[in-house]
C-alpha cells in the first residue's frame, strides 16, 4: 500500500527551548493534523549542532523527510548571522545528499526574543507543511 503522507523526522535546538519546545509540540499537532507519522524526534544543543544528528537521521529508512526546528536570537556581534549561513547550508547539502526533504523551521537571523515568539506558530506549521509537499511532489515526479 503507498502512503499518502511521509514519515517524519524533527529535530529541535534546545537553545531558547522556551520557544523550540513549543514550536516542537506545534509541528507534532499539525504533523497529526496532516496524517503524518512522526518516527523519530531528536534535541541537539543549538543550532549549529543539527547537521550531524539530521545526517544520521536522513539515513534512517523509516524516515522520508526531517522537519528541523530553532531560532537564532541576535548578539551584540554577527555570529548568529555566520550560524544561519552555515546551518542553513548544510542541511541543503544533506537534503540533496540523501534525497530527502529537509525543511528549514529555523527563524533568524538578526531576531529579537519577542521576534521569535511572534514567529513559533507559522515556522513550525509551515515546516511540517513544507516538508510533506516535497515529498508528495517527489513522489509524484517519480512515478
Amino acid at each position: 500500500m503507498t502512503r499518502d503522507t511521509p514519515r517524519l523526522g524533527i529535530i529541535t535546538s534546545q537553545t531558547n527551548y522556551d520557544h523550540t519546545y513549543l514550536m516542537e509540540m506545534r509541528a507534532k499537532e499539525h504533523a497529526e493534523f496532516l496524517g503524518c507519522e512522526i518516527t523519530q524526534v531528536a534535541h541537539v544543543p543549538g543550532v549549529y549542532d543539527m547537521p550531524l544528528v539530521l545526517k544520521a537521521m536522513l539515513a534512517r529508512d523509516d524516515v522520508d523527510a526531517v522537519v528541523t526546528l530553532g531560532t537564532i536570537i541576535k548578539g551584540e556581534s554577527d555570529h548568529d548571522v555566520l550560524i544561519a549561513n552555515q546551518v542553513a547550508r548544510k542541511i541543503t547539502d544533506l537534503s540533496l545528499e540523501f534525497n530527502k526533504p529537509v525543511s528549514l523551521g529555523i527563524s533568524g537571523p538578526n531576531l529579537t526574543m519577542m521576534q521569535s515568539k511572534a514567529r513559533i506558530e507559522s515556522f513550525a506549521t509551515k515546516s511540517v507543511e513544507a516538508a510533506v509537499k516535497i515529498w508528495r511532489e517527489l513522489n509524484r515526479m517519480s512515478k
